[in-house]
């Protein structure tokens, strides 16, 4: 039960003995940290929350509160689950409109304002080209498909076969497939933070399969810290620590999910526009932005434009957005304006 995890997530949380300003007032620094933990979507997940001596919270309660609510996000939108609420709409061949619940509602309605606001790059329909470059659940070519297939691939996916409208969706082919895991997981962490609020916790770290959203301050009066990863395949290391504050992370790579043949490089990242996997000097993204499931499917979005229509689409639209770009003497950092305050 989960999701395919075709998009790299290259956030992991360090703990610094960092002291910042910022801390609990004096007569409230009986905090503890508690971790609940456990696995969602092919991958797992890790949440601190830090509550207070006079806590009236139930921590078995609202883990299971927290559980139930993934499993019904894994019920409306895996494409693993064959009676999931999404397979049962890809694997339907009627063009007819079919109510959707309002979880998928607003999956699906943030992905095609991402998708139009990227000008096509995120693209929730493109799984049968990831599947035709052997990143799906199909084995690997061993050939690079011919333009023909490309091209009739190609036909079965855009965001323009896809209409949701007062909470019905329907497709304007019958083959078009829907593949919600470039954005679903940072939707998990947004539902779940939103959860955990409910509760009266204000201060807390959700973080599942990379994805995460932060607010307030650890258990010791530090803002909670988060490092980027190096963007190698030989080591985990630390590329740049952020503070995100009250804001969710994403980062999006390419760099250890790929294949090569013949020397060419194949990445698992495909852009839309040519059918093909991306071939580009970008390899990392991260964006910071209030809501989890923003920050994924820009970075996404992202990650498929390139370094140089990347850094120009995060300024024209005013994103916190952080890029990491391979050349020849190494790796080169890039940030907006926006993203700065972030930075350690």
């Amino acid at each position: 039960m989960g999701f395919k995890m075709n998009k790299l997530k290259s956030i992991f949380v360090l703990t610094l003995l960092i002291a910042l300003s910022g801390c609990f007032p004096s007569n409230d620094l009986e905090k503890q940290e508690v971790l609940l933990q456990g696995k969602t979507m092919g991958t797992t997940y890790n949440i601190k929350v830090v509550v207070g001596s006079e806590s009236q919270v139930d921590m078995k309660q609202m883990h299971q509160g927290i559980d139930d609510l993934l499993v019904q996000l894994n019920q409306e939108m895996s494409t693993y689950i064959k009676d999931s609420e999404l397979s049962l709409f890809n694997q339907s061949k009627d063009l007819s409109p079919v109510k959707v619940s309002a979880g998928l509602d607003r999956v699906i309605t943030e992905a095609i304002r991402l998708g139009q606001l990227s000008e096509g790059k995120l693209d929730i329909t493109v799984g049968p080209l990831v599947n035709l470059w052997g990143f799906g659940p199909d084995f690997r070519p061993e050939t690079s498909p011919s333009e023909q297939l490309l091209e009739s691939t190609r036909q079965r996916v855009g965001l323009d076969k896809l209409v949701l409208k007062n909470g019905t969706l329907n497709k304007l082919i019958p083959d078009l497939y829907v593949d919600l895991s470039t954005i679903a997981k940072g939707y998990g962490v947004d539902i779940v933070a939103e959860y955990i609020e409910q509760q009266g916790i204000e201060n807390y770290l959700v973080e599942i399969g990379g994805e995460m959203r932060l607010k307030g301050f650890k258990h010791t009066g530090e803002l909670w810290h988060v490092a980027i990863e190096k963007p190698v395949t030989t080591e985990r290391a630390v590329q740049q620590v952020i503070v995100p504050k009250d804001n969710a992370v994403a980062t999006s790579g390419d760099y250890r999910n790929y294949y090569e043949v013949d020397g060419q490089r194949f990445s698992h990242i495909i852009d839309p526009a040519t059918g093909k996997p991306i071939n580009h000097k970008l390899v990392s993204v991260t964006v910071i932005h209030p809501s989890s499931m923003t920050a994924d499917g820009l970075s996404t979005a992202m990650m498929v434009m390139g370094e140089e229509k990347a850094l120009a689409f995060a300024e024209q639209n005013n994103l916190a957005a952080y890029f990491i770009v391979k050349t020849d003497n190494g790796f080169v950092e890039q940030s907006t304006v926006k993203f700065i305050p972030y930075l350690k």
